[in-house]
Formats: C-alpha cells, structure tokens, sequence
C-alpha cells in the first residue's frame, strides 16, 4: 500500500499548472511583439540557431523536477503485505479505554484521557507477536478495531479517540467488559487478557458481575485506574468547566475502591497510572506470564521510505536540463527529436505529471474504501469498519467514507456512533441524494429505539434533500402515527391515576362525613381541626397528581460526565 507520511506537502503541486499557464502566455505575448517587427524567415536568417522547442523542453524538465521534489517532501512510504497469514507464539489483549467527559481531568498530566492514550501506545510498542483490539466506552460501548496483528492501525485507531465518539455519557464499565470478552478469536489455548483503562467513575450496576463472567472465561480482567483521590474539574472549551444539575462545578475523583473490587471479581490486578511509567512497566510484567499460543496473523510491515527513488529522478532531470543548450547541436540536428509534435507531446506529459500527482494522494484512501466494500458485502462488517476508518484517517472529510462507516457501525448495532458519523456525512456531503440517505439511516435507528420525534426529523430532512423518497416518506408517517399512539396511552395512563386518586379521595370524604354524622355534639374546635386535615390531605393528593403529569416520558438522562 502506497501512502504518503507528509501529505500536506503534495499541495504545492497545485502551483504548477499555475507557473506552467503563466509560461505559455508569456512566450505567445513575446512571439506576437516579434512578429509586430519582424517576419519568421527575417529571424530564421537572423537566428538560425535558435530553437524555441529546445526551451520549452528545457522548462518542462525543470518542472519535472520540481514535481519530483515536492513529492519527496511529502516522505511516500510503502506498507507491504508481508504474510497473508503466520503463526507465531503470542497472546490476545482487548484494550478498553475510557473516552467519557471526566477522563479531560487534568490531575494528571496533560489530562487522563492523553495520559491513557500515550500507555496504551507504549504498550503496544513492547507487545510481540500478539494480537490487540481497541474498545471505547462511556455511557455505551463499542469495538473502535477489531483484534488484529496490526500495530500500526492500532495506534492510528488510538490517535482518534476522543469523548465525542459516543454521545450518551458516562462510564459504563460492565458493557465495556462483555464487548471485549466476546470480541476475542475462537483460538485454543491462548492467554486472554481484558485490560480497562478508566477513572472509576461507574454510574452503571452489574460491573463485577460481567467481571466475574469474564474470569469464568478464562480471561484475566487488570484495571488501570488512571487520577488522583483529590480529583479535578473537567474542561470544556472557553476555560469552562462542567456543571451540575445545581450550578455547581463538578469535582471528578477516582474511585480507587471500585477499581480494585472489579479487578479482583475479574481474576487480574489493578495498577495506579500517575505521571511516571510504573504502571506500564507493571503491566508488561504481568503480561508476559501468560500462556502464549499459536496465533494466525495478518498485519502490514513497518513503512519503507521510498523519497530517495524521487530525489535520484530530481537528480537525473536536472542533469539532463542542463545539458541541453537552448541553441541548436549539429549532433542532434540529424536525429529531429525537437519537432512540433514533440513540443505538444511534452506539454501534454507536463500536465499529466501535475493531475497525477494530485491523483496519488487519493488512490490510498480510494483503496481503503473499496476493500471495505468488499468487506462489507461479505458481511464482514468488522473488517470494512477497519478500512473505513483507514481512510478517514487519511482524509477525516471523506463524505463517502463517513456514510459507509456509519452503515458498518449500524449493522453492527452501534446505533450511537453510527448517527455521529451519519450526522457528519449529512453535513460535508454535497450530493443531496447521499445526504438524504445518511439522515434516512438516522431516523430508522432513532425509530428502532422508540425515539420517535427524533426521527420524525431525520425523515423530514432526509425528504428536505429528496423529496421523492417514498420509504421515507411512509416511515414518518408511521412515526407520526406511532408518537400519536405512545402520547395517548401516557395520556390514559396519567387519567387512570388520576381517576384512582379521585376515587381515594371520595371514599375518604364519605367516611368522614359518615363519622361526623354519627356524632352528634362536635365543639367548634374539633370542627377545625377536621377541616385543616381534610384541605392539607387534599393539597398532598393534587401534588402527587402533579407529579404524575410532569414525569418524564423517556428513559432517565445519565450523567454527562
């Protein structure tokens, strides 16, 4: 696979064709002067060394090199596929890395968040021969790679997280532990190991019990808890912090104590990150106790560096421009090779030279793209979620890219991730066709979980950009139809208790009037004091009414850190 370290610098090729019309105009305006003065036989008399296509030859060469230069400024590299498939002696390692808002803490340094990402890097650099996959998780779950043997996608995939992958926060422990248990290969006799990167933070139930599930598997469960029991605000942009339900900033501690509980249900061993390298060192140690087994690879080799072949061309071109004298050779006079078709063929090449460079820096992502196509037709919707996400790591504005990673993620049930690239697709796409597709997806996920009014709005955009969409036209009328029926039956609902209360309160009026009637002497002031009873009993009965109507219709709101 041909790919570029530097791309950025393939952009100076755009000054070519630029430099190159600049050229031509100024020798048609120096031809039109001359020919003002002068006839073509008075300068051929004149000049009859002169040869205009060996200057034009002379500029093209130069150019070459040029476009030589800058592409080996932009360092191309080649990955090459060394093995479809290889045994070694390894183990498999699911790396789950907390992305939720309090992993921004800065009580360690820089914060908690780049502080995990930086280990699970230098962890992956000591690891030999074993396979590694990537989970994230906050509120939800999901797989960012797949358990692999490629390091260096590996570490791409690490570069990109970040709390905006997955909208619902929180720290959802127990899903992270069941998505990596069932995320490792049906190999025997390998070692397995969970490795959770988190503060501890749990705002979810049932932690221990999936560690527990995951020890019965055989897999080993190490905690990093990663903060400091003092804690941390969390930023946010504008040197903001988060807030809570009450205006107050909120502190983010590790829960040291819930760490170690789940590493030991899980069987593991639970390791302090600070600021210094221990825990990685500590880690490794426990690591390499484990039983290694025969494990199938499939991985790319480190990158070659290939800008040396580039600058030898540079080199080359350079040599020859300058041996070729702008004046006519008896040498070469009898070969012709400076001919008009020759000029127009060397104009042609220049052009193509600077199209082809742009094209090239392209082709990778391009690439990526179709072998996830391939892959997901197959189904094997883990491998093009991969190469998706290749390719946006070469262009992160990928339109195409962005939709098909969102439908990989969808068929895969990560609904949540999935809207948050779909959303992008909608934004960048300039096809209103693809556009209306990606919020076509949205709707039938929010449609999926009940959402209803989200997804009456995804609908209505998706008909916003193509209004000749038929199924998506009949899914928001289902969606109407739907959000109608769950309002009515809360509506009946909220009646039936209001009726049950009025029925209460009926009943309680008969029996006490009943009971005042059977005495026939009351004094005045017992007289009151039924009354007060009865009215603040009927204040209670109304405020629970109250509350009935004005609880939420939706699923509780999780914390957002």
């Amino acid at each position: 696979m041909f790919i570029f370290e530097n791309p950025s610098y393939l952009y100076l090729a755009l000054i070519i064709p630029v430099i190159v019309l600049i050229y031509f105009v100024s020798r048609k305006r120096m031809t039109r002067r001359l020919n003002k003065h002068i006839t073509s036989d008075m300068l051929n008399n004149l000049a009859p060394e002169r040869s205009g296509v060996r200057n034009i030859t002379k500029f093209t060469l130069t150019i070459t090199a040029v476009l030589l230069l800058v592409i080996m400024l932009a360092r191309p590299q080649m990955a090459m596929k060394t093995s479809s498939k290889e045994t070694k002696k390894g183990i498999e390692v699911m790396i789950a890395v907390d992305i939720s808002n309090s992993m921004l803490a800065e009580d360690v340094a820089p914060s908690r968040l780049s502080k995990s990402k930086l280990l699970v890097e230098n962890l992956i650099d000591k690891l030999n021969n074993d396979k590694i996959g990537l989970v994230v998780f906050a509120g939800d779950a999901f797989v960012q790679m797949p358990i692999t043997s490629d390091y260096i996608s590996a570490k791409m995939f690490i570069d990109g997280i970040s709390p905006e992958l997955i909208q619902l926060q929180g720290t959802n422990i127990a899903d992270a532990i069941e998505l990596s248990a069932n995320s490792f290969t049906q190999e025997k006799g390998i070692g397995r190991a969970i490795i959770i990167v988190t503060d501890g933070e749990d705002h979810e139930d049932k932690t221990l019990e999936a560690a527990k599930m995951a020890k019965e598997k055989g897999i080993s469960l190490f905690v990093l808890g990663i903060g400091t029991p003092e804690g941390a605000p969390i930023p946010l942009q504008g040197n903001e912090y988060i807030r809570d339900e009450n205006g107050e900033v909120v502190i983010s501690v590790m829960n040291e104590q819930m760490c170690k509980q789940v590493a030991q249900a899980g069987g593991g061993t639970y390791i302090h990150v600070d600021n210094t390298n221990d825990a990685q060192e500590t880690l490794i140690n426990e690591l390499d106790k484990f039983q290694k087994g025969e494990v199938v690879s499939t991985f790319y080799s480190d990158k070659s560096e290939q800008f040396q072949a580039f600058g030898i061309l540079a080199i080359i071109v350079l040599i020859i421009e300058i041996c070729i004298l702008e004046r006519k050779s008896k040498v070469f006079k009898s070969l012709k090779i400076f001919r008009s078709r020759q000029k127009k063929a060397l104009s042609i090449i220049l052009l193509l030279l600077s199209v082809c460079t742009l094209n090239t820096y392209a082709q990778s992502e391009r690439n990526n793209i179709r072998i996830g196509n391939v892959a997901y037709a197959r189904q094997n919707f883990s491998e093009a979620e991969t190469e998706y996400r290749k390719a946006l790591a070469i262009n992160k504005d990928n339109p195409q890219a962005l939709y098909n990673l969102g439908c990989a993620l969808m068929m895969q049930q990560k609904d949540s991730a999935a809207i948050s690239y779909f959303q992008n697709a909608g934004k960048i796409e300039t096809s209103k066709k693809r556009k209306a597709m990606s919020y076509h997806n949205i709707g039938a996920i929010c449609q999926k979980h009940q959402l209803y009014a989200e997804a009456i709005e995804a609908y209505k955009q998706a008909l916003r950009n193509n209004p000749a969409d038929n199924e998506t036209r009949y899914n928001l009328a289902l969606c109407k139809r739907m959000r109608n029926n769950q309002q009515n039956k809360q509506n009946d609902s909220n009646n039936k208790d209001n009726s049950e209360e009025e029925s209460k309160q009926k009943d309680k009026e008969q029996q006490k009037q009943g009971e005042t009637n059977n005495e026939e002497q009351m004094s005045k002031d017992n007289a009151e004091q039924l009354l007060n009873a009865a009215i603040q009993e009927e204040k209670e009965t109304q405020e629970r009414i109250k509350q009935k109507m004005q609880a939420p219709n939706s699923r509780r709101l999780r914390k957002n850190w």
